[in-house]
């Protein structure tokens, strides 16, 4: 399962630039058993390990947007250091289901952007490039804390507020992540929340269906990789969304069974 879960999460970046950190880490969590703590750290390097063997083939072909790749990390990357100060402060609880179900919710709605063509601004990047680090700054915290948005969020901010082609935004983004993934790799590492035994298993399927979308990301038409990017990052949003949910009912649950066994003690006495 998780050779075919690699697979499917790296062709997905290959093609998009979009899911290594959305997708890795709920299924992780609900797939693998991992803690929320184990499943941030392995899903940072497994993106970073796709993200390192793309850049080569977007950078072959010129797609990287060098003005907007720094303008982003200078907002992300100390986003990034708040973000992982954050997740060691609260004890590694990067499963928060309040925070995962926000980045949900966020996620889906900024990718519906691309399908309301009023609200697109494709000029904003260009009149307002000095926003563009506060506009990270808040996505490197997110994947600082969860090790989410990079992709999706950088992706769909791009797609839609630059004047960016699809493949274009799709590399300069996928760099963008890349940066991301080392430096928050590099913190994880250190912390020991990495499972070697999980990463290598994601990475034997994730390495050759990396390579795979990268192959195919030039055949696939502009106006479709860009809906493709859209319908990826909503489906993350919607699976956040889930995950978040469901981990707030179980803690509900948990926290009812405990009141009455705590009331059913009391009776008793």
């Amino acid at each position: 399962m998780h050779y075919f879960l690699g697979f499917l999460i790296a062709l997905a970046v290959g093609l998009t630039g979009v899911g290594g950190g959305s997708f890795t880490v709920p299924a992780l969590v609900l797939l693998a058993g991992l803690t929320a703590g184990e499943a941030v750290g392995t899903a940072f390097l497994f993106a970073g390990v796709l993200r390192l063997i793309a850049a080569p083939f977007y950078l072959a072909g010129k797609h990287i947007h060098s003005r907007y790749l720094w303008l982003l990390l200078q907002g992300a990357v100390p986003g990034l250091l708040v973000g992982t100060w954050a997740l060691q402060l609260l004890n590694r609880d990067a499963g928060n289901p309040i925070v995962i179900l926000l980045l949900g919710i966020i996620l889906a709605a900024s990718s519906s952007v691309t399908f309301i063509r009023r609200i697109q601004n494709p000029a904003f990047a260009a009149k307002n490039h000095r926003w563009l680090p506060w506009l990270a700054l808040p996505i490197g915290v997110e994947s600082g804390f969860s090790s989410a948005g990079a992709g999706a969020l950088g992706t769909v901010l791009l797609l839609n507020y630059s004047e960016m082609t699809p493949a274009q935004v799709v590399g300069t983004d996928l760099l963008f992540g890349l940066v991301l993934a080392v430096i928050g790799s590099a913190f994880h590492w250190g912390f020991g929340s990495i499972s070697i035994p999980i990463l290598s298993q994601l990475l034997l399927g994730g390495v050759p269906g990396v390579v795979l979308g990268c192959l195919f990301a030039p055949k696939v038409p502009a106006g479709k990789l860009k809906a493709a990017v859209a319908v990826i990052a909503i489906f993350a949003g919607l699976q956040l969304v889930w995950s978040g949910g469901h981990i707030l009912a179980q803690r509900h649950s948990t926290n009812v069974a405990k009141i009455m066994t705590h009331a059913g003690v009391g009776n008793a006495r």
